[in-house]
């Protein structure tokens, strides 16, 4: 169902406009030295109402956590959470993933996640997956080599798919759960779908692999 437009969008963008980079592409491989930061660079694509983004960049206020965001009226509510919290280190790109390549340099990204992705069941859709290799080339391309991709969902479709692309594009996994909230980890920063999902109490598939 397509989300209904939220009252006063435009100017509610515009007062977050120090936190929207309208034009990545300017910014491409010196992002952490123009913010003054000396840590590595986080990448979430599909922040979603920026609950993961904002607790992230919290805990790490030396990186710099970019988010990725291109629906609008979730962009919206992601940008006046990161407002509210008054954050330093936390950005936001309201673009595509396949147009990554022209934001960041080649190994300029340390970590990318992807939690709660659309799965895109149908066969015929599985393009549009953002763990098949037509975005895993992209990531490659920007990422570090040593660098993570981190991955949480509640699909066991789209996690099995995502084990099966990762490992034949050459990347080792590194950690991989079934039921990730069973092992308790005191880092875990839960997105809104994780907390709905594991409040009715459905598995939290986890995955980290990395680049060679």
């Amino acid at each position: 169902m397509r989300m209904r437009k939220k009252k006063n969008l435009i100017p509610r963008m515009q007062a977050c406009a120090d936190l929207l980079i309208s034009q990545p592409a300017e910014l491409k491989g010196h992002w952490c030295q123009q913010f003054g930061l000396s840590g590595d660079l986080f990448l979430e694509i599909g922040c979603g109402k920026g609950q993961f983004a904002a607790g992230t960049a919290q805990a790490n206020p030396d990186c710099l956590f970019i988010a990725v965001e291109k629906c609008d009226n979730v962009l919206l509510l992601a940008l006046e959470r990161a407002k509210r919290a008054g954050l330093r280190n936390l950005l936001f790109i309201g673009t595509d993933a396949a147009m990554l390549g022209e934001a960041f340099a080649p190994g300029e990204v340390s970590r990318i996640y992807l939690n709660f992705s659309d799965p895109w069941p149908p066969k015929n859709r599985a393009k549009r997956r953002l763990t098949h290799p037509n975005f895993l080339r992209v990531y490659d391309s920007i990422l570090r080599p040593g660098g993570q991709i981190r991955m949480k969902t509640d699909n066991r479709a789209l996690f099995e798919f995502s084990l099966c692309q990762l490992s034949q594009f050459g990347y080792p996994l590194l950690d991989v759960s079934l039921d990730l909230h069973s092992r308790q980890d005191a880092d875990n920063v839960m997105t809104e779908y994780e907390e709905r999902f594991s409040s009715q109490g459905m598995p939290i598939y986890f995955l980290c692999a990395q680049k060679p």
